[in-house]
């Protein structure tokens, strides 16, 4: 088929458009392509599909949604079409209808579950990935119907005792509802269980409501039928909803006829219903007397019975042996907790950024995620998901999870030498092959140095981590491309000193490279601060380039370029205090917040606390970060609205508050806020992994005001020298003790 390379296949299809009366495609490709570097990858297909998915189902949205404003919808869509609402967006000539104001939910599920049930911030319930959802409602003798979606304030919180419990608790004048949502194990299959409780001060029906309808918007539902004991509906043929008692009344409604709201109180009963344009909707009603509670439980299987979890003892084995933080501040200790919760959750095998929108596969993202996974202790999770690049790498070396994106190689050499440092066990033998390969391509794909341009020695332009910008020469790229060929030669010193030889050897030219790179940046800028690229100005992009000293180590703590970089972002792109990505995310991004944090923590900073709070309160009343934050709604505005690097960020910046290594030495203790020390309860971290074997850390303070620190370490080949740097009190060394007191205040 190589002949069909020569059709004239792009005079085809501008003739083509020009007799329609449309824009010549190629030239406007060509126009487009021109905003970027030249690049072998415009744009990953990945992506590419992703977005295709995304702004089908908005323009769906755009068809259904504004016309049909009586139905109830989701609560992003309630805010986000209410022109008296902060939320709102005009609609006029937007293609699609997507949720840009309010991207939130948090995944409940269960250990080694595949399945993420989501549920929204008013209790939505969406089981299936992507499918249709359950809400509750409560309606009145007198006709006032409680909508969660549509109240202005609820109170949601998370639970974490025992599981993960999901509950929402919303009211009005005489009435109040409680959903609580959770997944349990029966018989070895995990069962989504929602819980509906109420409350009316006269008689009514309390209501359990299937929607076609998600947090991205419109969900088909064609087909419903009630279970002939009427306990239950069977959707679309193959998923069953389970009520605990049998519905006294129940409606059903198609497209034509408008929501099934309109319809509660018909007096005619529908035992099952289809809808053409899959805009089916139900409404199972149970009698509630008046001044009484009530209750109903529906339950929806999550598997088909073929694959059975194991029956053990699920959270308990989960969590066993974890890292634990005790800390005085509550909202700290929550999001921590919360932080664990979703990592056990999204890495049943792989890792998974997001239940929803990002429930797929990137080594970016895996490589941060699965990091937080050994510095919480859960090696197990970690060794699992890395057991799996391998098979993600290409014949010629490239550990490929999208196209063009050249930090993968880096990220995953540099993983797998973190897992063998905190773990201090040598690579597997099977390792050899894939971590040779990944080396070698990292060396031949970068560019020529005798290249007459800023460029010269990095790798190629291409689209990067994304959000930096169009296809450029990404110092991310390349400082992650250094941190992995450091890597292989410690993977490779024991075993094969000649690999180890020649990645050394790579890595000191790569180096060279972005030395003389960021030299004719400096020169070219007038200041020390990187850019994103070598053609770049300064901007938002540059958050790419704090990869120099977080998390790679690259640079020393104080290097100037490090340092200005961070100026400038902290200068000229936060808002409320925190990072803004005015780049594709346009929004606040707590975990690229949290780099800026980490810089400044390994400087000695003390600013890292006051981004640290920031984040904190930018967090959802269940503990979780959308990718990106609207900086005036709060919700969320990009990615997905349960963003698991964010809560992996979360998890790494209080483990370093408490220990890190820096060099040949730990440092502890360097970002605990002064004011836990102002109460006497004992501040407890641990067990913490390290690279020179694991800690338990407690800090005791005193009514003399002056703390006592004790640590145990179970050490790999000896205690390292270990710096205390508590904050308000002079730094001290210590060898090989296991507690110290630190008496000297630093001066004010």
């Amino acid at each position: 088929m190589s002949w069909l390379k020569w059709l004239p296949w792009r005079l085809v299809i501008r003739r083509l458009a020009r007799q329609q009366g449309f824009l010549d495609p190629i030239a406007l490709l060509a126009r487009l392509h021109g905003f970027a570097q030249p690049s072998e990858v415009g744009e990953p297909i990945e992506l590419l599909r992703a977005g295709v998915v995304f702004h089908a189902r908005g323009l769906i949205n755009s068809r259904v949604i504004q016309h049909n404003l009586d139905w109830v919808w989701p609560y992003w869509i309630e805010r986000q079409f209410d022109p008296t609402s902060d939320s709102f967006i005009p609609r006029a000539f937007s293609i699609t209808h997507i949720n840009l104001t309010h991207r939130n939910w948090t995944a409940i599920g269960y250990p080694d579950c595949t399945e993420l049930p989501i549920v929204d911030p008013r209790g939505l319930l969406t089981p299936f990935l992507d499918g249709w959802s359950l809400d509750g409602w409560l309606l009145t003798a007198d006709g006032r119907c409680l909508l969660p979606s549509r109240s202005l304030a609820c109170r949601q919180r998370q639970e974490m005792g025992t599981g993960v419990r999901i509950t929402t608790e919303t009211e009005m004048e005489g009435a109040a509802l409680i959903s609580s949502v959770w997944v349990k194990l029966e018989a070895g299959l995990p069962v989504c269980t929602l819980r509906l409780q109420a409350r009316s001060d006269s008689d009514g029906w309390l209501i359990l409501a299937l929607r076609p309808q998600n947090p991205e918007g419109v969900s088909f539902i064609h087909q419903v039928a009630l279970s002939a004991g009427r306990d239950g509906w069977t959707v679309d043929g193959n998923r069953t909803v389970r009520f605990s008692a049998p519905a006294e009344r129940h409606h059903l409604s198609d497209y034509r006829n408008g929501d099934v709201h309109i319809h509660l109180q018909d007096l005619e009963d529908q035992g099952a219903g289809s809808c053409d344009v899959g805009m089916l909707s139900a409404a199972a009603l149970f009698a509630l007397k008046g001044g009484a509670d009530g209750e109903l439980t529906a339950t929806i299987a999550l598997a088909d019975g073929t694959t059975r979890l194991p029956a053990n003892d699920g959270w308990e084995t989960a969590r066993r042996g974890h890292c634990q933080l005790s800390c005085p501040e509550p909202r700290y200790q929550f999001l921590y907790d919360a932080a664990i919760t979703s990592l056990i959750l999204h890495s049943p095998g792989e890792v998974y950024p997001g239940p929803y929108t990002y429930k797929r596969f990137w080594f970016r993202d895996a490589a941060f995620i699965i990091h937080a996974l050994l510095c919480a202790g859960l090696t197990g999770r970690a060794a699992r998901a890395l057991g799996r690049f391998p098979e993600r790498q290409t014949a010629a070396g490239y550990f490929r999870s999208q196209e063009g994106e050249w930090d993968a190689n880096g990220e995953v050499l540099w993983i797998l030498q973190r897992y063998c440092a905190l773990t201090g066990e040598p690579p597997p033998a099977q390792w050899a092959g894939p971590i040779q390969r990944g080396a070698r391509w990292l060396i031949n794909k970068r560019l020529g140095d005798d290249l007459n341009a800023p460029h010269a020695g990095l790798l190629p332009a291409g689209f990067s981590a994304e959000h930096l910008g169009p296809n450029d020469y990404y110092y991310w790229d390349d400082f992650w491309a250094i941190a992995g060929l450091r890597a292989a030669v410690s993977l490779c010193a024991a075993g094969d000193t000649a690999c180890a030889e020649e990645f050394g050897a790579g890595a000191v030219a790569y180096t060279a490279a972005v030395e003389r790179s960021l030299a004719q940046c400096a020169q070219r800028l007038g200041r020390a601060a990187m850019p994103a690229s070598p053609y770049r100005r300064m901007d938002a992009g540059a958050i790419g380039s704090l990869a120099f000293g977080y998390p790679t180590q690259l640079s020393a703590p104080d290097d100037p370029r490090l340092l200005d970089t961070v100026e400038f972002l902290l200068e000229r792109c936060c808002v409320n205090g925190a990072f803004y990505q005015d780049m594709i995310h346009s929004g606040l991004n707590a975990y690229l917040t949290l780099h800026i944090a980490q810089i400044l923590l390994r400087a000695g900073d003390p600013r890292h606390l006051e981004l640290m709070d920031a984040v904190a309160a930018l967090a959802s009343p269940t503990g979780q970060w959308p990718e990106a934050i609207h900086p005036r709604t709060g919700g969320g505005c990009m990615g997905d609205g349960h963003h698991v690097w964010a809560a992996a960020e979360w998890l790494l910046m209080l483990r370093n508050c408490f220990v890190r290594e820096e060099g040949d030495h730990l440092i502890l203790c360097a970002g605990i806020p002064e004011r836990w020390l102002e109460q006497e309860s004992p501040i407890g971290f641990g067990p913490a992994p390290t690279a020179f074997g694991t800690l338990s850390l407690t800090i005791t303070p005193a009514g003399d005001g002056v703390p006592r620190i004790t640590w145990q370490g179970a050490w790999h080949r000896g205690a390292p020298p270990i710096e205390i740097r508590l904050p308000g009190f002079v730094a001290e060394t210590v060898d090989d003790g296991r507690e110290a007191v630190v008496p000297v205040k630093r001066p004010a």
